[in-house]
């Protein structure tokens, strides 16, 4: 597992308290993938209600809050795959 998927899980873990209503799956290119559900945060690649792809840099600037994940998905630097709804539910844990 790559670094980036061990912060990234450490610190989402930390924003997601008591587990996440449905199954939402952040892709970060060339790095590995996280999975956020009910049963917390943790590196994974199963199937998932919603599926965030982003760059290894725009997903440190959305957990670090310099990028807003609306904008990120606006300009085409996070796309969104499945629910809409969770992946805004999920933007505002990170925003």
């Amino acid at each position: 597992m790559s670094d980036v998927i061990d912060a990234a899980v450490e610190e989402l873990s930390g924003r997601v308290q008591g587990g996440f209503d449905g199954s939402a799956k952040f892709v970060i290119e060339g790095e590995g993938a996280i999975l956020i559900d009910a049963e917390g945060v943790r590196a994974g690649d199963d199937d998932a209600d919603v599926t965030l792809t982003a760059d290894t840099e725009t997903f440190r600037a959305i957990l670090a809050g310099d990028m807003n994940p609306t904008s990120a998905f606006m300009s085409g630097k996070l796309t969104v795959d499945g629910d809409m709804g969770l992946a805004m539910k999920l933007g505002a844990l990170l925003g």
